[in-house]
C-alpha cells in the first residue's frame, strides 16, 4: 500500500526575505503518517521546511515552499507513482503576491485610473500590476504604506483526481466560528467540488489546549466519525482507509 500525505502550510514569497504564510504546524499530517507506519505502508510526505515531520526515516520527504511548487511536486509524484490514497492535510494559500507598490507608486497609478473618468473594470486594475521598474530583491522600507496585490493560486486539490481518478482522496475543510450544521454543509460541498472521497471538517475555534474537534464525512455526505484530538483524528482517518483498502 502506498499513500501520499501533504502537511504544513505553504509560504508565498513577497521578496527574498519576506513571505505570507499561515499558522499550520503540520502536526496532524505527521500523526497520520506515524499511524500509517504501524502498518505495511509506503509514505511519500510533502511538507515545508518549518512543519513538524513524522519521527521516522521510513518516510520519503519532499520539501516545498509555495503553492506553485506544491502543485508541481504533486504533479510529478502522481505521474510517477500510483497511490492507494492521498491525504491532503496541507494548509494551502488561496492567494500569492503578484506586485508590491510603495505609497507613492500606488497613488500615481490610482490617479491614472481616476483620470480616465469612466467606471473601473477588472481589466483596468492591470495598471496596478504593470512592471515599470526592475524587481527588488528586498522591498524598501522607505514608504509609510506598502500595498500588496495578491492573485489567486491554483486549487491544488482539484488536480489530484484529474491525475489519478482511482485514488482515494481525503480533503480537509477548516472554517472559523460557525455552527456544526454550517461546517458540515460547507464540507459536503467541498467533497463534490474537489471530487474527494472523504473530508475532515473542523473549526479553528475548537482547536486549542490539545483539543481538536473533527467530523469525518464520506462522499455520500454522511458523518462516519467524530474525534476530539489530533491523535484521534489521525487514527480515525487511517483506520477508515485501511478498512476501505
Amino acid at each position: 500500500m502506498r499513500v501520499l500525505i501533504t502537511a504544513g502550510g505553504t509560504s508565498e514569497k513577497i521578496d527574498d526575505v519576506r513571505s505570507i504564510t499561515n499558522h499550520s504546524t503540520g502536526k496532524l499530517g505527521s500523526l497520520i503518517a506515524e499511524a500509517f507506519l504501524t502498518h505495511d505502508v509506503t509514505i511519500d510526505y510533502v511538507t515545508t521546511a518549518t512543519a513538524l515531520r513524522p519521527a521516522s526515516d521510513k518516510v520519503n520527504i519532499h520539501e516545498i515552499a509555495g503553492t506553485q511548487e506544491l502543485a508541481d511536486t504533486l504533479q510529478n509524484l502522481l505521474q510517477q507513482q500510483l497511490y492507494d490514497a492521498v491525504i491532503h492535510s496541507m494548509a494551502v494559500s488561496d492567494f500569492t503576491p503578484e506586485k508590491s507598490l510603495s505609497q507613492e507608486d500606488f497613488l500615481t497609478k490610482i490617479n491614472q485610473l481616476i483620470a480616465r473618468q469612466q467606471p473601473l473594470t477588472a481589466e483596468d486594475l492591470t495598471v496596478l500590476t504593470e512592471d515599470t521598474t526592475a524587481k527588488e530583491n528586498k522591498i524598501s522600507s522607505n514608504t509609510d504604506h506598502l500595498f500588496l496585490i495578491l492573485k489567486k493560486t491554483p486549487k491544488v486539490i482539484q488536480q489530484i483526481k484529474q491525475l489519478q481518478p482511482a485514488t482515494i482522496l481525503v480533503g480537509f475543510k477548516l472554517l472559523v466560528d460557525v455552527s456544526k450544521e454550517e461546517l458540515v454543509d460547507v464540507a459536503r460541498h467541498s467533497l463534490i467540488k474537489n471530487q474527494a472521497d472523504y473530508v475532515l471538517a473542523n473549526d479553528l475555534t475548537s482547536i486549542h489546549h490539545g483539543q481538536h474537534v473533527g467530523y469525518f464525512i464520506n462522499k455520500e455526505g454522511t458523518i462516519i466519525g467524530e474525534a476530539t484530538s489530533k491523535e484521534a483524528i489521525a487514527q480515525l482517518i487511517v483506520k477508515t482507509l485501511l478498512d476501505t483498502l
